[in-house]
């Protein structure tokens, strides 16, 4: 299978790797046929191998609109399945679902449902390790509201990690999106919470590895026009 590479990973990667070689070509003229050379040019694969993972673009997709279902937006561990008072939209209960993603996933992110951007903005934070629950509401993170069809409108968070300074996003308010399609990306580690509907049917619960543009998070429940 061909790996492709996420446009955002494409110039740290050849950064990365010309640092590598440059490190390890000293190494090998200063210290020639040494264990220690040998080590230090293992590891530098074994970096630059998780870099790749890193900045991977996974080539996964959905045929059709599948109404009512929650994409999992992005590769990781579920942390948090939990009913909570949402205060800043809905000002109400609301069931969040948070997904870590640790230094081994691939950090893009993809839509969870189709409709469209009702709601975008930018919220500067603290940078705690982004497993914590209080890095929902603390941390650096992007709002981004969705209006479904026929199952009410959902919030997607985001989050910036311990590590991670950059948020990006692709999507822009009064955009129309489809499940699956590109989101942005998050560098290095960092989460994404989704706030659902109390009565929406859960299919994950908190230690599930789940996938983007493969796993279901949820099925939400059809609003009465």
């Amino acid at each position: 299978m061909k790996l492709r590479i996420h446009k955002e990973g494409k110039l740290a990667l050849i950064r990365t790797g010309i640092v590598l070689v440059l490190v390890n070509l000293i190494f090998f003229i200063l210290f020639p046929n040494t264990v220690f050379a040998f080590i230090l040019a293992t590891l530098s694969l074994l970096l630059y191998g998780m870099a790749l993972n890193f900045y991977k673009r996974p080539e996964r997709s959905y045929k059709g609109d599948l109404h009512g279902l929650v994409n999992a937006p992005t590769d990781g561990r579920v942390v948090a399945v939990e009913k909570v008072l949402e205060k800043e939209f809905f000002h109400d209960q609301r069931i969040q679902i948070s997904v870590f993603m640790s230094f081994f996933n691939a950090h893009s992110n993809w839509i969870p449902v189709t409709g469209k951007i009702t709601h975008l903005s930018h919220v500067d934070g603290n940078f705690h390790a982004a497993y914590l629950p209080k890095s929902s509401h603390e941390n650096e993170h992007t709002n981004i509201l969705i209006k479904t069809p026929d199952h009410g409108v959902i919030l997607t968070k985001q989050i910036a990690g311990a590590v991670a300074r950059r948020i990006i996003t692709y999507v822009r308010e009064d955009e129309e999106v489809h499940i699956g399609a590109p989101l942005g990306f998050i560098k290095l580690g960092s989460r994404i919470d989704i706030f659902l509907p109390p009565d929406c049917e859960v299919f994950v619960e908190p230690g599930d590895e789940v996938r983007s543009n493969v796993t279901f998070l949820a099925r939400l429940t059809k609003r009465s026009t």
